[in-house]
Parts: C-alpha cells; sequence; structure tokens
C-alpha cells in the first residue's frame, strides 16, 4: 500500500445474514498502496479521467484491431509489444493522459507462479507528513489486528479479488471488488479499487498488465499447498483483464509513490472482460456491491471493515484478511476532502481494497484502502463524492453494456 501509502463471494441467501451481523463481524479493509515506480514520465495530463478506446477485429498480432491501432498510434508496434516490449518503461513509452490508456490481454502471462511472486512496494506516508490535526483530523486510531476472512472466501466474503499489474519495478498486486452496475442490472463488469493501483500518479503514467482474480486463492491455502495446486484452485474464477479504466484527474496530476500527494481523490474504476467465455463477472462470481456515494460523516458511522490481501511482511499475499473498526477523520490539507481513518495492520497488497459499511440489510462500498503509515497501525481511504460519480457513471454509461 502507499505509505502514507499510496473479496470475493457469490451471492447466497446468507448475504443478507452477513450484512445484519456485519460489518461488525466481517468488514474490513486491505491496507497498502500499489507500486508507482519513482521514473518519471510525461508531462502534465489533461483533467479528464478515463481513457478512450474502442473494440475491433482480432488483428495479426493477436491483438483486438482497435488495441494494436491504438499501440501504432503511439509508435509501438503491437507485435514487439506482445513479445515482450511492454517492459521498455521509457519516457515516450510510458502513456499517461486519460484517453491514452491500453491493456492488451497477453495469454499465459499471468502464470501462477507469476502472481506469486509479484510484491507490493508498501509505499508508506512518513509520520510527519500525517498531520495530527488540520481542523478535522481525529486523534489517531488504536491499531486493529488484521484477521485471516473464513473460507471458501466466496461464501464469507464480499467480492473480492486481488489485481495484478506491472510497473517498471516489476509484478505488482493491489486489491479490487467487485461493484454493481445500475445500468446493467445483474450483469456488471465493473472492480472498484485504488487510483494507485492503476496510474502512478504525476510523475508516471498507467500501468501495464492490468488483470483482476476474484476470490484469490478461494480456500485459503498455504504456500506450501499452492505449490502443486492446480490454476483453478488459485483463480477459481478465472482472470479478467481490465479493457478500459478511469482514475481521478487529481490522482493523475497529483498523486505520488508516497506521502499523501492525491490520497483524496484516490480511487478508479475498472471495466473487465475473461479470457474465456461470455458471462459477466457479477454472473460469474454470484454477487456484487452497490457503491455508496453519499459521503456519510465518520461520525455518523458505527464501524466500517476493509477488506483485502496484504502482502508485505508479516503478510504474504495469499491469505484474504479484514478489519473493522469505528472510522475516524483524517484531513491531509485543508483544500481537500477529508478521508475516513480505521486502525488495522494490513500491510502493501491490500491497497485499493474495499471499505464497507452495512446501510439497513446491505453491505455497501464506502471507499477503498489508499494509504497508511509505515508502523502498518492505521489504513485511510477517500470519500466517494460527486468525483467518484462522475467517473463511475461515465464507465457504467459508455462501458458497462460492452
Amino acid at each position: 500500500m502507499r505509505s502514507i501509502r499510496a473479496p470475493f463471494a457469490r451471492s447466497r441467501g446468507r448475504r443478507a445474514a452477513l450484512a445484519a451481523t456485519g460489518l461488525a463481524a466481517a468488514l474490513a479493509l486491505t491496507a497498502t498502496a500499489c507500486g508507482p515506480s519513482d521514473d518519471k514520465a510525461g508531462d502534465k495530463p489533461d483533467a479528464g479521467a478515463a481513457q478512450e478506446a474502442d473494440k475491433g477485429s482480432d488483428s495479426g498480432a493477436g491483438l483486438p484491431g482497435d488495441i494494436a491501432d491504438r499501440l501504432k498510434e503511439h509508435g509501438i508496434d503491437p507485435d514487439k509489444w506482445k513479445d515482450g516490449a511492454w517492459k521498455d518503461w521509457s519516457k515516450d513509452d510510458w502513456l499517461r493522459e486519460a484517453k491514452d490508456f491500453v491493456n492488451p490481454v497477453i495469454d499465459g502471462l499471468w502464470k501462477p507462479e507469476r502472481m506469486q511472486k509479484a510484491k507490493d512496494p508498501n509505499k508508506t506516508i512518513a509520520a510527519k507528513d500525517a498531520p495530527s490535526d488540520q481542523g478535522a483530523t481525529d486523534p489517531e486510531p488504536s491499531p486493529v489486528r488484521a484477521k485471516p476472512e473464513k473460507t471458501p472466501y466466496h461464501d464469507n466474503a464480499a467480492p473480492v479479488g486481488k489485481i495484478f499489474f506491472d510497473s517498471p519495478k516489476g509484478s505488482m498486486v493491489c486489491s479490487g471488488t467487485v461493484v454493481k452496475d445500475p445500468r446493467n442490472p445483474g450483469k456488471s463488469n465493473l472492480v472498484w479499487t485504488a487510483g494507485h493501483c492503476v496510474h502512478a500518479g504525476a510523475e508516471g503514467g498507467w500501468y501495464r498488465n492490468i488483470t483482476f482474480v476474484p476470490s484469490y486463492n478461494d480456500l485459503g491455502k498455504s504456500e506450501a499447498a499452492l505449490s502443486n495446486a492446480a490454476p483453478q484452485e488459485i483463480a477459481p474464477y478465472g482472470q479478467w483483464w481490465a479493457d478500459w479504466v478511469s482514475t481521478s484527474g487529481e490522482w493523475i496530476d497529483q498523486g505520488a509513490a508516497s506521502g499523501g500527494a492525491g490520497a483524496p481523490h484516490d480511487y478508479a474504476v475498472m471495466h473487465v472482460k475473461p479470457q474465456e467465455g461470455t458471462k459477466s463477472l457479477e454472473e460469474t462470481v454470484g454477487n456484487a456491491l452497490d457503491v455508496d456515494f453519499s459521503t456519510p460523516s465518520a461520525q455518523s458511522v458505527s464501524s466500517m471493515g476493509a477488506w483485502g490481501y496484504p502482502a508485505a511482511p508479516p503478510f504474504n499475499g495469499l491469505i484474504m484478511h479484514k478489519c473493522i473498526d469505528k472510522p475516524g477523520r483524517l484531513s491531509l490539507d485543508p483544500a481537500t476532502p477529508t478521508m475516513y481513518r480505521i486502525g488495522c495492520t494490513m500491510t502493501g497488497g491490500s491497497s485499493g481494497g474495499g471499505w464497507f459499511r452495512v446501510v439497513g440489510d446491505k453491505t455497501k462500498l464506502v471507499s477503498n484502502t489508499s494509504i497508511g503509515p509505515a508502523q502498518n497501525t492505521w489504513l485511510a481511504g477517500p470519500q466517494l463524492g460527486t468525483g467518484a460519480k462522475q467517473i463511475f457513471d461515465m464507465m457504467s454509461e459508455k462501458y458497462g453494456s460492452q
């Protein structure tokens, strides 16, 4: 996770029971941001948030025609890209503006072994950068020990999974949540995560080879057990590659690999597609959560929970964990929105994981893990207000049915 750093279940009758008993028993968020690099790339972006792309027929390069054309527009050879040219993170080839996102599927890239080796840079916020009072900051919460989720995850947890991507520093991990698409009821292909899990911010660009694995390691097997596990045990619902991604203009313009810059706007929505088949993500996993854009005050919420896959020590990224706590407020700057903060010992890898609260008998996503301190004692996530809803609505309207 980002220090001040930058789950998963199918719907069953027990889902209502989980929400009712609750957040109190199962709510938690993973605490680590994913890995922006120190390399600089590109100029300041436009304030837009979504990349533009159109689908096309397969090209000779084995990439969808539109993606091959888009790569060519940037002077990138599609055949070479597929054969490993994506590893070139030079300034000219690291696309950074909202409209420039491309993420062609490379079959077989994310093998189980590669997933297990993916790391989180464990970016954190320094104590001096975490103000004790900006007029709207509550006292630092006591640490809440992250607890392993019950298995199988698809029966006991929110619809959380792991997000894998490549950065200049290597293969990285974050967490994400399947969310409902109001314009495509029951057939959502949308995943909520953190902006820093898809884009490096002010000094970088879009990460590459972004894929989502719902209910990763659903049975919570150990590293030794997974060494001989079948692929379906690691990725029971397959891999879902992001074909469109949108994050906030504030994150693209201000986000940083460490510290709190851009954190109050550190959120993103991914539209994904399966590597095989035509069923939607929501149909495949059997569940998705509503997103709550009402920005409830921290004082009015009795508990929030965070789920995720912490990967930095003492965790290894294989097991889903959760934290539940009464939220407080964290203000990094009087000119930016106040963030939510809870006590939690999750580490890097949990970044992007959803924060949930119970409203009536429903569990709703209300934030996502963005930052935390180097000591891994708490996590903070952005309020999802008007700006977040605009990005979400755009993704639903423009790409949801595709």
